[in-house]
């Protein structure tokens, strides 16, 4: 059947065609637009989403669920193993069945994760967001998000869960392996990034979790948020402004977090006032899964399901994920028994109906088919289901890797061999060395899903840093041990893996995290963590390795930043990497050989320890150090921090103008040269700090930066323009701001490390910010 009249229900055809579309549904049909209908998901063992027990206990059959229509269908690709191209198949023949068989024919869009690219068996996997926050390259991310559309538009998907733009502020919270950076300005520009290159391909990109959901107390997964309303404002709201406002995201998901005592999924304030009213936002939000059901089981502010309903889609939530759990029939008694307007309903339809439109879901002519062929074999959508990790993949995800690594300490032992004899034995230890998970996040299908499928191999080609070693040093002897386990907690076998380290010309070893979900990981959604160092034993690892006197190397293949204090004060070396991705391994190979030249930087500040937390380079004056309290709170590892085998200079730092209208922008400029004698890319870092303010401010905020790649000797002048918007913040009465005075604005290598600084004027009276103002810097490289 198709939908009701051709000439209604076009794509182009407007707001009065889509609500003519509703003004001839019924009830049910219109409540079945407005939630997800997930299957084939174990419901008992808690396999990929937390609490999923809020599911009804039977699991309808397809047809019978979407009788009246489905909204989305969550996750086809991402709950089990099943190859695209089978999964190409059965996904065409449920959006035909939508077509042909239920009264309007609207066929569902498809939403799957893909935060480290699409979330599914085979499909390729690249580097967690901290990984992109180190690599301070968005045009790169947007590569990436874009290459991820390509392969979800070939198969049929429409939406994509992602990106998080959750700003990073407790290093215990689990999460933080999928945040990009504890500086809202960096998440900001990178997730604009994201969701630009995710949208070319014509996937909705999904910002995650709108807001507050990482300022939990004590970093604790879904923990109530400890912000005032200025943090929520300033720091906590501005990425996902910046997404909706300049990169035009065209949805949302709220936080799971509850904010002065008002959830998220239940607060018009937030849903509609910030993000509507205030933002212009016109496209869909969607509940975080089993978000709307939690205001009744989590957060205790609903009485029954419908009332849990009644006052998410009021507040503002569109569409029910991942199932219909309260957005069905607990929705329609509130409704038929008059405690609820069809108007609240019929507001969130129109939006998901107008998405559908853009879509092209409601075009006549839609086909579930997927698109020809062209003769190179990759569909007009995108990539086929034969190949969702192609050469393209690889070698984005390889550059990504490699620009993403953090040499935090080299007392010149790195690169290996090239300031000593090539090391003829090399002593490979550690759990995470001869692990594949280890270079994945906990939203990589391989730990998410395929922990619970032991007999399925991973479906993809990926390399574990001993393999990658061997690879890169073929004429050195490598011997291996584990040592201990990442969290067991084991100690037997560190005697063996000092005597390897004590045999050898250098020991590497590699150490961190295990990602998983709800518990079954150090980090990961649900693994959080009350202690800092290395989880079980592996801090006693490295130490015995170190004490042989053996050059030591340890690589940090993490989620989280961890204190690491004791770690660069002895080791030889040290390198961080952030689940580095499919070809993570080979990266960290050629950092250590030196065929790879490290300009990571450091997109959070290393944690002097969990009594530090929470913690962020953005303090004020008391969040420093100072005599009012005996604990130290400066990290060992600054944010922006990053060494190079090579050395950078900076010159002639000067500002066009000393004075500078309040509403303007600041125009600065700053030649950076590479004075060593190899290539290497610098990461020019720019700050602003407001000395005297009306409300208390950061002693430094990042406002600009610049990966600037350079050959020996050569030189590169970096300017930029800095909208004074960026230095606006919410006064004494909730007004947002810029204020006249005095602002210094300086060159950093990182957050700390001051290398020139100039003051700038702002002159005539407080601005207040329109929204209308740029909130980005440009930077011009010459």
């Amino acid at each position: 059947m198709s939908a009701i009249d051709d000439e209604t229900v076009g794509p182009a055809q407007g707001r009065a065609q889509v609500r003519e579309l509703i003004a001839a549904m019924t009830l049910e049909e219109k409540l079945a637009q407005l939630v997800g209908l997930w299957q084939g998901v174990d419901r008992e063992g808690g396999a990929v989403a937390p609490l999923q027990d809020a599911m009804d206990t039977v699991e309808q059959s397809f047809a019978d669920f979407a009788a009246h229509g489905l909204g989305q269908i969550t996750r086809h690709y991402g709950t089990r193993p099943l190859d695209p191209r089978e999964g190409r198949a059965t996904l065409t023949a449920k959006q035909r069945w939508l077509k042909e068989n239920t009264r309007l024919g609207i066929p569902a869009i498809v939403h799957e994760e893909c935060l480290t690219g699409l979330a599914a068996w085979k499909a390729a996997t690249y580097p967690v967001p901290p990984a992109w926050g180190a690599t301070f390259d968005p045009p790169l991310v947007e590569r990436m998000a874009a290459r991820i559309g390509r392969t979800m538009a070939g198969l049929g998907i429409h939406q994509g869960l992602a990106p998080v733009l959750d700003v990073i502020r407790d290093m215990r919270w689990g999460r933080v392996e999928e945040c990009i950076s504890e500086d809202p300005y960096h998440v900001a520009v990178t997730g604009a990034a994201y969701v630009r290159g995710l949208q070319s391909a014509g996937i909705i990109a999904t910002l995650k979790h709108f807001v507050g959901y990482s300022d939990s107390r004590a970093g604790r997964n879904l923990a109530p948020v400890h912000a005032g309303t200025r943090e929520v404002r300033d720091v906590l709201e501005f990425p996902f402004e910046v997404a909706v406002r300049d990169a035009g995201a065209r949805s949302v998901m709220n936080s799971y977090a509850e904010i002065d005592g008002v959830p998220v999924a239940a607060s018009t304030e937030h849903l509609t006032g910030t993000l509507r009213e205030e933002w212009g936002f016109d496209g869909t939000v969607v509940a975080d899964y089993f978000a709307v059901a939690f205001l009744q089981t989590l957060h205790r502010v609903a009485e029954d399901g419908g009332d849990a309903a009644a006052q998410a889609i009021t507040a503002g939530i569109d569409v029910e994920l991942p199932t219909g759990v309260t957005y069905l029939q607990p929705l329609k008694e509130r409704i038929e028994d008059g405690r609820l307007g069809m108007d609240v309903v019929d507001r969130a339809l129109e939006r998901v109906l107008r998405q559908k439109a853009e879509l092209g879901l409601l075009d006549p002519e839609w086909s579930p088919d997927p698109a020809p062929a062209r003769a190179n074999g990759v569909s007009a959508g995108g990539v086929s289901a034969d190949d969702v990790d192609t050469e393209e993949d690889r070698t984005l995800a390889a550059t990504l890797a490699e620009r993403s690594l953090v040499l935090l300490r080299n007392d010149g032992v790195l690169p290996l061999g090239a300031t000593r004899p090539a090391p003829g034995r090399i002593a490979v230890i550690g759990p995470n060395a001869q692990s594949l998970s280890a270079m994945f996040g906990c939203y990589s299908f391989i730990n998410h899903v395929l922990p619970h499928h032991p007999d399925c191999d991973t479906g993809l080609g990926v390399e574990t840093v001993e393999a990658a070693l061997r690879r890169e040093f073929t004429a050195a002897d490598i011997v291996t041990e584990r040592g201990t386990g990442v969290d067991d907690g084991a100690t037997d076998g560190i005697p063996a893996a000092a005597t390897a380290a004590a045999g050898a010309d250098v020991a590497v070893v590699v150490v961190g995290d295990r990602s998983g979900l709800f518990g079954r990981g150090t980090s990961g959604e649900g693994c959080d963590a009350d202690d800092l160092e290395l989880p079980g034993a592996q801090r006693a690892l490295v130490e015995a390795v170190i004490a042989t006197g053996t050059p030591t190397v340890v690589v940090l293949l993490t989620g989280r930043g961890y204190a690491l204090g004791w770690l660069l004060d002895t080791a030889a070396a040290a390198v961080q990497a952030f689940f580095p991705g499919e070809e993570g391994a080979a990266a960290i190979a050629g950092v250590l050989s030196g065929r790879v030249n490290p300009s990571g930087r450091m997109p959070m500040s290393l944690p002097r320890g969990a009594g530090a937390q929470p913690y962020s380079y953005l303090h004020p004056p008391l969040g420093a150090a100072s005599s009012v309290t005996n604990i130290a709170t400066e990290p060992p590892v600054r944010y922006g921090f990053g060494l190079s085998y090579t050395r950078f200079g900076y010159e002639d730092f000067t500002v066009d103008a000393e004075t500078v209208d309040v509403a303007d922008a600041i125009r600065c400029a700053v030649t950076v040269r590479n004075t060593g004698d190899r290539e290497g890319a610098e990461v020019v870092q720019l700050y602003a700090s407001d000395p005297v303010a009306s409300v208390t401010r950061p002693l430094a905020q990042l406002v600009a930066f610049a990966r600037v790649p350079l050959g020996p000797g050569e030189s590169a002048r970096v300017h930029f323009t800095v909208p004074t918007r960026l230095l606006g913040f919410t006064d004494r009465d909730g007004v947002r701001i810029v204020e006249p005075g005095d602002v210094g604005v300086s060159v950093r290598r990182d957050a700390g490390d001051v290398i020139v600084e100039h003051t700038v004027r702002l002159t005539g009276e407080v601005h207040i910010v329109t929204g209308a103002e740029p909130r980005i810097s440009t930077v011009d490289i010459s």
